[in-house]
């Protein structure tokens, strides 16, 4: 094939990976919303330092988060030897009612692009990788990716949503002063995290012993701890998040613990109506 075929073969095809978010999106985007306002009673039923963290967030006096978009950028790689591939994202979640997740990254490996697309709504979750958008090396679903993308779900909302942490679908449990435990059902799947905030009462850790790690061809699944530290927090529309962090696996030897995703949140709009509008903050 011509080279030039390829790369519009290549163009065609990324088109219709990132239109298949984009379409995904507005349709989640377009669920009812609530109307709720997160007040101090709100905040009694949480353990002291989630608490602290939803108020510092910024929350109280404001809607409830319905849904958020995201885009973020950073560099990501398969384990601790292997080369670190460059990124950019976008991202869609639904937080009430049965949170929905959407993500989309165009990567860049030896220097060809590289797409990977998340999709988790109802009940089925996958995951597609696409080298030059021509043909797939990742077809990932089944019961160990709806489970590793309900704990993905539970640590987007932890990070990026604090005040969707008032909904009845959290379980709670105090550990200490800076640390509380919390559960997550979704369907059938119920998983949970152990939370660290910092002496500032922010989030400052979400470590979580029910995801899932891949093989690279998505063919196979192991249990194994997963963690993302997370730091520079800053306010987007009166909402305060962090906007650096890792994910990393905590593998036994000889690969041992590793940072395998490392990412900078640029953008995040709350309540949106579509892809570009906002209803309120």
């Amino acid at each position: 094939m011509r080279h030039d075929h390829l790369d519009e073969h290549a163009s065609r095809d990324a088109v219709r990976l990132r239109t298949e978010f984009a379409r995904r999106a507005e349709h989640e985007l377009a669920r009812p919303r609530s109307d709720e306002i997160v007040t101090d009673r709100h905040l009694d039923a949480l353990p002291a330092p989630v608490a602290r963290y939803v108020r510092r967030s910024g929350a109280v006096g404001r809607p409830t988060i319905s849904n958020f978009r995201a885009s973020i950028h950073g560099r990501i790689r398969s384990g601790p030897s292997d080369r670190w591939m460059v990124f950019s994202g976008e991202q869609v979640n639904t937080c009430v009612g049965v949170a929905s997740r959407l993500f989309f990254i165009r990567a860049s490996m030896r220097g060809l692009p590289v797409d990977v697309f998340h999709c988790f709504v109802d009940d089925a979750a996958s995951m597609v990788v696409k080298p030059l958008s021509l043909f797939t090396i990742v077809d990932a679903s089944g019961p160990e990716m709806n489970r590793s993308e309900t704990v993905t779900i539970l640590n987007d909302i932890c990070l990026m949503a604090p005040a969707a942490l008032i909904d009845p679908a959290f379980g709670w449990r105090w550990v200490d002063d800076r640390t509380a435990e919390v559960t997550f059902r979704r369907f059938e799947e119920t998983v949970s995290a152990m939370l660290h905030f910092d002496d500032d009462d922010r989030l400052a850790d979400f470590v979580s012993d029910d995801r899932f790690r891949s093989s690279s061809s998505g063919a196979t699944f192991t249990p194994q701890r997963w963690s993302t530290p997370v730091d520079r927090y800053r306010s987007f529309g009166g909402r305060r998040v962090m906007t650096f962090g890792e994910a990393r696996w905590h593998a036994t030897a000889p690969e041992g613990e590793f940072a395998y995703i490392e990412f900078v949140l640029d953008q995040i709009a709350y309540n949106v109506d579509a892809l570009g509008a906002t209803s309120g903050v």
